[in-house]
């Protein structure tokens, strides 16, 4: 049960998004910009830095939603969700991209705090074609991920471990983004099953 009296029906951050409308606004517009606009890593490989971040940080739901999104944006295989999950578990030993690793690398350190990145964190990566603006994304993305963690857990959200509702979330958030009237409605339904 939640600390403080959400919407019942509405996991993780969604009910904390319909608690309190003037902070959902321009967090949502923050996630959306670094998860979803143009940029030159992936939606997947964006969204793989913020499962990253959410599994080291513990988060279930959200390491779930976007373990389930990046799995949806990378094909929706039974295989592309079993690299998000090997994602969690050793990153380094994934078949993704050395610089992907690299910048993986980063958000880990991110995670435990700001300090722990070190010139040599930075180098790897750029050695492996990582660009300052994906680097500096891949920091704020981490940070703001670790953000949203403590929102969710701090504030012990409802985290259904229905693998439905997650396959669900994703697939809307894969294809209409993070602002988006009809997945909150889909999970209510979900839930009252």
């Amino acid at each position: 049960m939640a600390h403080i009296k959400l919407q019942e029906g509405l996991p993780g951050i969604r009910g904390l998004l319909v608690f309190s409308p003037e902070t959902a606004k321009p967090m949502c517009d923050l996630v959306q910009v670094l998860l979803r606009d143009d940029h030159t890593l992936t939606r997947a490989e964006r969204e793989m830095i913020g499962v990253h971040v959410s599994s080291e940080n513990d988060c279930y739901y959200c390491q779930h939603c976007h373990g389930s999104t990046a799995a949806q944006l990378l094909g929706g295989s039974n295989d592309d969700y079993a690299l998000i999950d090997q994602i969690k578990w050793d990153f380094e030993a994934t078949p993704i991209s050395d610089k992907m690793k690299a910048l993986l690398a980063i958000a880990g350190k991110v995670q435990m705090g700001g300090k722990h990145v070190t010139t040599a964190d930075v180098e790897r990566a750029r050695k492996q074609g990582a660009t300052d603006k994906e680097i500096h994304d891949t920091v704020l993305i981490a940070a703001a991920f670790c953000m949203f963690n403590r929102y969710v857990d701090g504030l012990g959200t409802w985290q259904p471990h229905d693998p439905e509702m997650y396959v669900e979330i994703g697939k809307q958030t894969a294809t209409k983004g993070y602002v988006n009237r009809d997945l909150s409605k889909r999970l209510e339904s979900l839930a009252t099953k």
